[in-house]
């Protein structure tokens, strides 16, 4: 192996050695010998003994005594080595960690989710990352996509999945999976009797949706398809979450739509069904930023890839129509 020349000295002020010198006096210090040492170094002994004699004439004191069976460490060689062997072991592990870092096994990762992980693709895919990269932190946080997309282009999150194909100016957008669509009813609901409701069924229900995400783009779902059928839904929205929605329809207050992930939760006094048999699907894709160079995040997006392959042989690739191609703009109005 090549080394550069150094200087005498550092810019520390102190001597500047290379770690090849260190490295080949260690193993000299292991063997006692010039001539077992260039043995296991395959390399010419009188080499190795200019070397070290080049690296004691740079630290000004000898490492070792020399004699016609061998050498012998002096006090001030042995004060050097264990020091030296201490430094080249935590070099040696910074080495290993920049290595994991640049090969995404260790790091960080923050993702922003908008769909429930009770069940379905999302929750495969965090268990399976986990699983494969366990020394990978994972950092998940969950708010409106409209606050997820400002954080990406803001470099504060890796990836964002959201409802829909949205249109982000510089990133990237990939759908990676659908989920179908599901009534919530109450308990004792005329059509709890029905294993599956067609949109016919529920033209004079009164819908209970959310002011935030996504309860905006199923409104303009739900209108679409009842208006195609020449009806307009009764609809009101409410400033709350995911879970306190279901309980409004326990309450009786209203039938409401979710996707299948969701079902996967225990909720009291309601039940789901599909809803258009089986056509009705919601899309989600990954958004990401084009200069995100983060390791972590890359395999995580490999592997998205690769389950999004695999998921899609489950189900039909139906695009939800009101929200396939909606803007940033459209999510954050």
């Amino acid at each position: 192996m090549l080394e550069r020349p150094v200087s005498p000295l550092s810019n520390s002020g102190l001597p500047a050695v290379s770690l090849i010198s260190i490295a080949q006096a260690l193993l000299v210090a292991e063997h006692l010998s010039f001539r077992q040492a260039a043995g296991v170094l395959g390399a010419r002994q009188s080499a190795v003994s200019r070397r070290i004699r080049s690296l004691e004439d740079t630290l000004g004191v000898s490492l070792f005594e020399r004699y016609h069976g061998g050498v012998r460490i002096t006090a001030a060689g042995a004060r050097f080595f264990d020091r030296a062997r201490s430094a080249l072991a935590q070099l040696d592990h910074a080495v290993k960690i920049a290595g994991a870092a640049g090969r995404g096994e260790n790091g960080h990762l923050r993702i922003g989710i908008f769909s429930s992980i009770a069940a379905g693709f999302l929750r495969h895919l965090i268990r399976t990352f986990r699983e494969q990269h366990p020394d990978v932190a994972l950092q998940i946080s969950e708010i409106a996509s409209r606050e997820h997309l400002a954080l990406i282009r803001k470099g504060r999150l890796d990836v964002a999945f959201v409802m829909g194909t949205p249109a982000v100016p510089n990133c990237e957008v990939l759908q990676l999976w659908t989920e179908q669509i599901f009534v919530i009813l109450p308990q004792g609901h005329a059509l709890c009797t029905r294993k599956e409701i067609e949109w016919e069924a529920v033209r004079d229900e009164h819908f209970i949706l959310r002011h935030c995400d996504p309860g905006p783009a199923i409104q303009d779902y739900v209108i679409k398809r009842l208006a195609d059928l020449g009806h307009r839904p009764s609809v009101q929205k409410f400033d709350v979450g995911r879970e306190t929605s279901v309980h409004l329809v326990a309450l009786g207050l209203g039938v409401s739509l979710t996707s299948e992930a969701t079902i996967a939760n225990c909720f009291p006094e309601v039940e789901f069904r599909p809803i258009g048999s089986g056509t009705d699907t919601i899309p989600f894709s990954g958004v990401w930023s084009s200069k995100n160079d983060n390791p972590a995040f890359r395999r995580f997006l490999s592997l998205a890839r690769a389950l999004a392959k695999k998921w899609s042989k489950r189900s039909d690739d139906v695009t939800m129509p009101s929200l396939a191609g909606r803007t940033v703009r459209d999510l954050m109005d």
